[in-house]
């Protein structure tokens, strides 16, 4: 398997206050794990700056004003209850926005099977119209509609292992059946979105778990709910919203996951991408702020899609 990897210092410029578990070390500790010997074949590309009309393909312009409008000339801007803006945020966000573009134009073009963006701050809870949850925008969306207007895809399937409802994912694909979108998550939790019963079009799979679940009950879950209905939908691309706060270490929500488990989860849906999306997998980087159990889980999720 080819894998890109897509960074930039950037990721390490969008400030957050003291103490804020969405720090830049996030980035700084999976650097140190993939220092390690068995990522020398991966394909380090740096991610590039995304022109400000990728924000329209998944928020209204009023959307891409506001986050503009929130961004401080100097020190740190609280945007929203927990999320957070420094000078350079905007920038970093943009960023994040061009890795996953060109990392689902990599897996088109054949230059890579599959890519992972190592990018903050992450994405995945950004509605259509709403900042929250640490997000400014959504990249898993955008990188969706980049696939089908660009690329021609048919149907994409967007697979969220982070501990938190991807909230603005299922906001902004909703009602839209060219888009899967499967979570499995802490219920309760913040955001508090994520029942079972919210399945949109048929197109929405929600896969609740509760606190102090565990192996089994995680990988019982992604067996019964998200693996069957990935494979019916036979997409043209998987994006995985790739969070690692389930790790048992991490100190923002109570799922026991071990490395070993993002690990089958990363095999079994390149399995189905095999089927019908020849390899073609996305990664985005999500949550995970435990930094131990971040960069084993991340470095862990990486060597397998390196590996197949």
């Amino acid at each position: 398997m080819t894998t890109f990897l897509f960074e930039n210092p950037i990721f390490l410029e969008h400030h957050t206050p003291e103490g804020h578990p969405e720090r830049s070390d996030r980035i700084r500790a999976i650097n140190l794990a993939l220092e390690h010997e068995r990522f020398a074949p991966l394909v380090r590309e740096k991610a590039p700056q995304a022109n400000e009309d990728f924000v329209l393909l998944a928020h209204p312009e009023s959307h891409l004003r506001a986050v503009m409008s929130a961004i401080p000339e100097e020190d740190i801007n609280q945007v929203e209850a927990d999320t957070y803006a420094s000078p350079a945020s905007f920038q970093a966000a943009l960023t994040g926005i061009g890795g996953a573009i060109a990392a689902v134009d990599a897996v088109f073009s054949g230059k890579a099977d599959n890519a992972f963006v190592a990018a903050r701050p992450p994405v995945r809870a950004a509605e259509r119209n709403k900042t929250m949850g640490f997000c400014f925008f959504n990249n898993a969306a955008i990188a969706a509609r980049h696939a089908q207007k660009a690329h021609g895809a048919e149907r994409v399937a967007i697979v969220d292992w982070d501990v938190h409802h991807g909230n603005g994912t299922q906001d902004i694909f909703y009602d839209d059946r060219s888009v899967l979108f499967c979570s499995t998550h802490q219920m309760p939790l913040y955001p508090g979105s994520g029942a079972k019963g919210e399945t949109g079009a048929g197109n929405i799979v929600n896969a609740p778990l509760s606190a102090n679940d565990g192996s089994d009950h995680f990988r019982e879950a992604f067996k019964s709910r998200v693996l069957p209905r990935v494979a019916d939908f036979k997409p043209d691309i998987i994006i995985i919203s790739a969070g690692f706060d389930a790790h048992h270490r991490d100190p923002l929500a109570q799922i026991n996951l071990v490395a070993d488990d993002f690990d089958w989860a990363t095999a079994k849906l390149m399995e189905l991408s095999e089927k019908s999306a020849n390899n073609r997998v996305v990664s985005l980087l999500e949550g995970g702020y435990d930094l131990t159990g971040l960069a084993e889980s991340a470095a862990t999720h990486i060597y397998r899609l390196m590996r197949g």
